[in-house]
C-alpha cells in the first residue's frame, strides 16, 4: 500500500522535499540519497520542526523467565555491554539492563515468550569480523546481508531466538 504524500515546509535552497527527507519519507527516487549520505547540513533542518522526541532512551527485548544468566553472558560478556542496576521496584519482574554508549538495552521477562523474528535492534559495532567469529565459535548462526548500500552488516540471534542486527560502526 503506497504511503500518502507528505507536505513538508519549503526550506531555502533545499526545495520542498527537505522536510520529507528529514522524516525519511522522500517519494522521489531521483532525490533519494543513501543512508550514510547525510551531511551535517541535512540534520540542521530538523531544528525548524517541532520535534517531540529528543532521542531513543532504551530498547527492550523480551526473553523467557530465568533469562538473566544467559543475558549477562551474551549481552555482557560477548557483546561487552555494561550491566546497569535496575531500580529496586522493577527488580522483582526479572530481566536485566545494559548500557552501550548513551543508550540502554533492557531485557524484560515475558511469560508467554515468543522470539522476535522480524522486529530487531541494530547494534553499531567496531570489529565486525571479530564479532562474527566470536559468535560463530559459540555456535550462533550468522547471516550476512549486503542489501544496504554502503553498510557492512549481518544478522544473528540472541540466546532466546530474537533477531539482532550488527552493522559496522564508522571509526
Amino acid at each position: 500500500m503506497p504511503r500518502p504524500p507528505i507536505v513538508a515546509p519549503s526550506l531555502t535552497g533545499r526545495g520542498n522535499s527537505a522536510g520529507a527527507f528529514a522524516l525519511g519519507r522522500l517519494d522521489s527516487e531521483k532525490s533519494r540519497r543513501g543512508r550514510r549520505g547525510l551531511s551535517l547540513q541535512d540534520h540542521a533542518i530538523l531544528t525548524c520542526m517541532n520535534s517531540i522526541v529528543a532521542r531513543i532512551d532504551h530498547i527492550q527485548i523480551a526473553a523467557p523467565e530465568g533469562c538473566e544468566i544467559a543475558a549477562r553472558d551474551f549481552y555482557g560478556s560477548v557483546l561487552g555491554l555494561k550491566e546497569i542496576e535496575k531500580p529496586p521496584v522493577l527488580r522483582a519482574r526479572g530481566g536485566c539492563w545494559f548500557e552501550g554508549g548513551s543508550q540502554q538495552l533492557h531485557i524484560g521477562v515475558e511469560r508467554n515468550y515468543h522470539a522476535a523474528k522480524k522486529a530487531h535492534p541494530a547494534f553499531a559495532v567496531f570489529h565486525l569480523d571479530e564479532l562474527r567469529k566470536v559468535l560463530t565459535d559459540r555456535g550462533v548462526a550468522v547471516v550476512d546481508d549486503d542489501n544496504l548500500p554502503g553498510a557492512r552488516r549481518f544478522y544473528a540471534e540472541d540466546p532466546w531466538g530474537n533477531r539482532l542486527e550488527f552493522v559496522e560502526a564508522d571509526d
